[in-house]
């Protein structure tokens, strides 16, 4: 019996490294695969995205690493409409979110903050709605956060303004409203990156007005 047993644990010692990466694959086909349930996709596009086919690596529209983990979401002016779902949260070692150009509707998922690999999110030119959530600011490898040109509302969250990393914002053409953080990365943001928000009045003058006091939100 102590033979069967020391052979049985060696032989799960061996099997669960090959188990761990399927699992992983598992995981993160159904978060993409839950996306394309919730998008229309007219130009076929997800066609590839088969959930019979255990690694979502071999998947059109889809980059992964040497471990088989996602990191590059290409969908791009990909005529897509529908909504963004918070399963995309899940793809831990993401590094692109590229879903720019497209008609995507509703909020952005707070659970995009979850993607901590994260360097551009690219959703600019779509039709979103509702706020900015503040859980982007968890984001803290992000260069390049692009919103602009949805219908976005309400503050641009302070906490956004953690994000040390950040070289490039953009999110004018929404409907945000208060006024413009000016501390941490976002002093060095010109105006550009909020123009066309006309309820939007900033900068900041710290020291001055109150965050959540200024603009008519």
């Amino acid at each position: 019996m102590a033979i069967y047993t020391f052979s049985f644990f060696h032989l799960l010692l061996a099997i669960l490294p090959l188990m761990v990466p399927h699992a992983t694959a598992n995981l993160e086909g159904d978060a993409l695969f839950a996306l394309r349930r919730a998008v229309k996709d007219p130009g076929l596009k997800l066609q590839s995205w088969d959930p019979t086919l255990v690694d979502p690596c071999t998947w059109f529209h889809v980059t992964c690493d040497s471990d088989n983990r996602i990191t590059r979401l290409d969908l791009g002016n990909a005529k897509l409409s529908g909504k963004l779902v918070p399963e995309l949260g899940k793809l831990e070692r993401l590094q692109y979110l590229e879903l720019y150009m497209n008609e995507l509707m509703g909020p952005i998922p707070k659970e995009l903050g979850n993607l901590k690999s994260l360097l551009s999110l690219d959703l600019y030119h779509n039709n979103l709605t509702g706020s900015i959530p503040s859980s982007l600011s968890k984001l803290s490898n992000l260069k390049f956060l692009r919103l602009n040109g949805n219908r976005l509302s309400g503050r641009i969250p302070r906490e956004l303004t953690k994000l040390g990393s950040l070289k490039i914002l953009d999110v004018s053409n929404n409907d945000l409203c208060g006024t413009i953080p000016t501390a941490g990365s976002f002093s060095k943001f010109t105006e550009e990156s909020y123009m066309n928000n006309s309820r939007l009045e900033g900068p900041e003058l710290m020291g001055f007005v109150r965050y959540d006091a200024g603009g008519s939100c």
